[in-house]
């Protein structure tokens, strides 16, 4: 490898700087930038927390009735609470960025172990970890092996794992479930969009549509199941904090705790999902359930017995009672932790959502403004708010008959073009609507950010921001629209975008060129 600074282009990233080779040797992802900055305010609230967990244990411990002491009061010492520091696991670190910015930029960061099992990608970390100063050398420790087997040989050993592998993660969340410690946390990010979204059943058996808007949601919802069923291989469990859908991947944080009773509530967070084949209507039913008893015992106390059963169902008939059509079938669980993400959420405990495009879609009727729809289902009595996902996505708390309801109400003020009576609109509408709506709008229609007149769906900050190639592949001619045209021939892919040339050159042009 050429030593030449010349052939480096240093990037800086929050308090961290590196190195990157022009030949795209090490892979870096300017892309995940916010990934990594979530990351790190995740840790920040996980350490603090982990801080007040561990003087409550220590305060437990010490049940001991307190002494008179020998010395006055104002000379006793104050015992002071030395809480452990934090080990972290960063598996596959290619550059060492992520490994480095957690132990510039997070406090009380014990170790940080930085793993990968290619040569160059390892160099680059150890240059990288030593361009960044003392506090980087001091607890970054880069290293190169197999990840899988590194956190087999080192069970329980990191309070924090985190993953972020070119695709999925599914090879190494066997082993990271179990090197984590007792009550510590995986972060964890899925790429592999096109399977997790998939609607190919030989690529996705949960047979999601691309043309379902909650997709990116129910992906969150398969890997979360899937890094639950490796956690309950040994007697462990995980509770979601965050899921994050964003660009191109996936990004969840999941604390794991082993309790081989706990564990037995796993098939109660999860659901069927119940999908209409032509329309938006879903239904869930769980696939576990609890039957307790209560037993009194001389009349004074009393013992519960817990059973767990499978779930009644199905919660539908076969046929669909709005538009007469079948069902398809997919899953859920639950992706958040409500006491961590409740002053951030306007709605955490409503799974999924809709789409107002493709409720007007299938009646072919106007579109009625995002605030006149949420006030409808507001005014019926139901919880209603917007999503980070799609601008016209609607979360409500409403069975999809109000919600059908509201939008017959609607079409009867704004009539539509008569359609086939087997049309999936000509069926629904066919149907009275049991529930009159009232339009009037309602106060608590407009979000926060609405009332604040804040902007929430950005464009890109800048062009070709999309996934990057994987370390060591040969950038050519068909990456331009991936990449950009100063990434072709060997150019750096991280460096700024310049306009884009014209997809086809005049004569001129290409006279001159040759």
């Amino acid at each position: 490898m050429s030593t030449d600074m010349s052939d480096y282009t240093d990037i800086k990233e929050g308090e961290a700087e590196i190195l990157m080779h022009a030949k795209n040797e090490v892979f870096y992802n300017k892309t995940q930038v916010n990934n990594r900055d979530i990351s790190i305010a995740v840790l920040r609230t996980f350490i603090s927390k982990q801080k007040e967990e561990y003087k409550s244990f220590l305060s437990r411990r010490k049940k001991v009735p307190p002494k008179i002491p020998e010395k006055p009061i104002y000379e006793t010492e104050v015992p002071t609470i030395s809480n452990p520091k934090a080990t972290i696991d960063s598996a596959l670190s290619a550059s060492g960025l992520r490994a480095i910015r957690y132990a510039r930029e997070v406090e009380c960061i014990g170790e940080v172990v930085a793993l990968d099992n290619d040569k160059v990608s390892v160099e680059a970390s150890r240059r990288n970890i030593k361009f960044n100063g003392s506090v980087a050398s001091s607890k970054v420790d880069s290293q190169l092996a197999d990840a899988h087997v590194y956190m087999l040989t080192n069970p329980k050993e990191f309070d924090m794992v985190d993953l972020d592998p070119y695709g999925s993660p599914s090879v190494i969340l066997d082993s990271a479930v179990q090197s984590i410690a007792d009550g510590g946390m995986l972060m964890c990010t899925a790429t592999d969009m096109a399977v997790l979204c998939g609607g190919n059943g030989e690529v996705c058996y949960s047979k999601t549509k691309k043309w379902l808007k909650y997709c990116h949601e129910m992906a969150l919802c398969i890997l979360l199941a899937c890094i639950e069923s490796h956690a309950n291989r040994y007697k462990r469990y995980i509770v979601p904090i965050l899921s994050v859908q964003m660009h191109f991947y996936v990004r969840i944080f999941v604390r794991v705790y082993t309790s081989a009773s706990a564990m037995k509530n796993t098939p109660l967070k999860l659901s069927y999902v119940y999908q209409r084949v032509d329309c938006d209507s879903f239904h869930l039913q769980p696939i576990g359930r609890t039957v307790s008893k209560v037993y009194s015992v001389h009349y004074l106390t009393f013992c519960i017995s817990v059973k767990y059963q499978p779930g009644f169902g199905p919660v539908v008939p076969q046929e669909c009672s709005d538009c007469g059509k079948k069902y398809n079938m997919g899953w859920s669980i639950p992706i958040h932790d409500q006491e961590w993400v409740s002053s951030i959420l306007e709605l955490p405990d409503v799974p999924l959502f809709l789409s107002l495009h493709n409720l007007c879609a299938t009646l072919k009727c106007t579109f009625p403004s995002a605030v006149i729809f949420r006030s409808a289902v507001i005014n019926a009595g139901y919880r209603i708010s917007g999503t980070h996902v799609n601008p016209l996505g609607l979360e409500s708390g409403a069975p999809m008959n109000v919600i059908w309801d509201t939008m017959r109400c609607w079409v009867k003020s704004h009539p539509v073009k008569a359609q086939s009576p087997d049309y999936d609109g000509s069926i629904i509408l066919a149907k009275e609507a049991e529930l009159q709506a009232n339009f009037a709008i309602a106060v608590a229609s407009l979000s926060k950010a609405q009332a604040k007149k804040i902007t929430r769906f950005l464009p890109n900050p800048e062009r070709h921001w999309s996934p990057k190639l994987k370390a060591g592949r040969t950038i050519t001619s068909k990456h331009v629209s991936l990449l950009g045209p100063h990434a072709i021939n060997g150019t750096n892919n991280n460096e700024e975008s310049d306009e884009p040339q014209a997809k086809r050159k005049k004569p001129e042009d290409s006279t001159s060129a040759l």
